[in-house]
């Protein structure tokens, strides 16, 4: 490794309610299981770590409980902290619907993750700073990480990509290195259906040399640079649990590249990590390297 994983999003609290299915307008459902975990952005730290990155979280943690929850699993996940304690407010709780299909839908109740506090580290070149939508939707927050110099920037828009401002958006974009977003993101972001093109068309919109890339699921990713684009296919496996594919897919992504892999095995890497996380209960179920080298062969 040349560099560390920065990453400068949210760690939460998920309270993970499995459900026969979503409830009604107005109505109620009774969950068939409830567990806590540390999530948020923790998904994507940890999978980068298990992945053997140097890992760096620049965000806010609150005074309370959930915070010291918080960073008690960062420490255990050999996480180091940048900011000190945010006085006065607690971590924030992220409520996931799991409905019988594996698919999960979000509730979100911020907290000291979305804090503007001290700057955010400046970034070595040779690191890759995280970014996530849930920091753009912020204006302050957005403002303070596009502050940050040096190092390459890996943009996931997530679930409220339509709600960043234009403006914002714009300006991360030109100082984006890797943008990745699933195949619902994507299209929200291009109105384009078709994962291929909505990757190329991605692309065109980044510096030159950046890459975009479109996490479809099951299928694998599409992977756009340079006026090229590639499907590349993931491995079948029975899944229990999409919650955090995404996060093990950026982590594992981010950890590759900063050990020099070439994209395009970095992305197949990538797509292992988060097949064997979808067979898992839980969000940050990220396997570790010599999983993925098992299945990768």
């Amino acid at each position: 490794m040349t560099g560390r994983l920065v990453h400068t999003g949210q760690v939460v609290i998920d309270l993970v309610m499995q459900v026969p299915a979503l409830p009604p307008v107005g109505g109620d459902v009774l969950a068939l299981s409830t567990i806590e975990y540390v999530g948020g952005g923790f998904n994507v730290m940890a999978a980068a770590a298990r992945a053997g990155a140097d890992v760096v979280y620049a965000g806010g943690h609150g005074t309370g409980a959930r915070g010291d929850r918080v960073r008690a699993e960062l420490a255990a996940a050999d996480i180091t902290l940048s900011q000190d304690i945010t006085s006065d407010v607690d971590t924030g709780v992220c409520v996931v619907l799991l409905d019988s299909t594996g698919e999960r839908t979000f509730v979100t109740g911020s907290g000291a993750e979305t804090a503007v506090g001290e700057p955010l580290p400046a970034l070595e070149p040779a690191d890759i700073g995280y970014v996530s939508g849930y920091s753009l939707v912020v204006p302050e927050k957005a403002e303070q990480v596009l502050a940050m110099q040096g190092g390459s920037l890996l943009v996931d828009p997530g679930p409220l990509v339509a709600d960043i401002d234009p403006d914002i958006w714009a300006r991360t974009l030109a100082r984006t290195a890797v943008l990745s977003c699933n195949d619902r993101e994507a299209q929200l972001l291009t109105s384009k259906a078709d994962p291929v093109e909505a990757a190329r068309e991605l692309a065109g919109r980044l510096p030159r040399n950046a890459v975009a890339v479109v996490r479809t699921g099951p299928a694998g990713c599409v992977v756009a640079q340079q006026g090229t684009v590639q499907v590349v296919p993931s491995i079948k496996v029975d899944v229990v649990d999409t919650n955090g594919a995404g996060d093990a897919h950026c982590g594992w992504f981010a950890a590759e590249l900063l050990r020099g892999t070439d994209v395009l095995e970095a992305a197949r890497r990538a797509n292992v990590a988060a097949a064997i996380a979808v067979t898992r209960s839980g969000p940050a179920t990220a396997p570790t390297r010599s999983e993925v080298e098992a299945k990768a062969l």
